[in-house]
């Protein structure tokens, strides 16, 4: 099974991307989704969490789970509180992709994909066979972004200081889609690799997980 690290910079369109990767039968595991579930009613980061930021309940009301607007507000700003949360986060966040490289391994598939937002910034291209950078012009992105509601100059501004540059991204990628364009370019392009990774052999799963990570050059190829 080869593992795939799905990555972009915020609004570069990288969800299109992975739901064409999906429907070309590759499996698909989504960091973002996998946070919220966390942070929702029942999830394992809820008491850890709000232990920390017993303001950020939502309602008010902790069996409710984390109010993420609300907490996204108390981190904001300070990379201390920022520091702690995410060391709650991430270690559920790893165990999460190991559930589905397991499962995805018992379900026969060719191709597991990893949907990670900050795949370069914490080192996960290490676990992955290769890796797959989503871009667009910042013209694009920046438009696409403060489109978004609850969206600020500001805001954009603190997120895009916490993301590796667009284009030291796509230096280290090994396969860049530009979504730019019309969608159907990038869902051909997004086919394409998965076509290409699915007929390979994977050595990073299990291996890379359970021990030592090996670094791995990229090349930057276009799709």
């Amino acid at each position: 099974m080869v593992v795939l690290g799905l990555t972009g910079s915020i609004g570069m369109g990288k969800t299109t991307v992975a739901n064409a990767l999906r429907a070309s039968g590759a499996a698909v595991w989504d960091a973002d989704a996998a946070v919220h579930r966390l942070l929702a009613a029942g999830g394992a980061a809820v008491a850890p969490v709000l232990a920390l930021f017993p303001d950020a309940a939502r309602a008010g009301d902790p069996a409710s789970g984390v109010d993420r607007a609300a907490l996204g507000a108390r981190v904001f700003g300070d990379p201390a509180a920022l520091a702690r949360l995410e060391a709650i986060l991430h270690p559920l966040v790893r165990a999460g992709e190991r559930h589905f490289l397991a499962a995805s391994q018992r379900r026969g598939c060719r191709l597991a994909v990893l949907d990670v937002p900050l795949l370069f910034e914490t080192g996960g291209e290490t676990r992955c066979d290769a890796t797959l950078v989503v871009s667009a012009p910042a013209f694009v992105q920046r438009a696409r972004v403060l489109g978004r509601a609850r969206m600020s100059e500001e805001r954009l501004a603190a997120i895009l200081a916490r993301q590796m540059a667009d284009v030291e991204k796509r230096r280290r990628a090994d396969f860049v889609i530009r979504t730019g364009l019309d969608r159907r370019v990038s869902r051909l392009a997004a086919r394409r690799v998965a076509a290409r990774l699915s007929a390979l052999t994977g050595t990073r799963w299990p291996g890379c997980w359970a021990g030592a990570l090996v670094p791995k050059a990229g090349g930057g190829r276009h799709a």
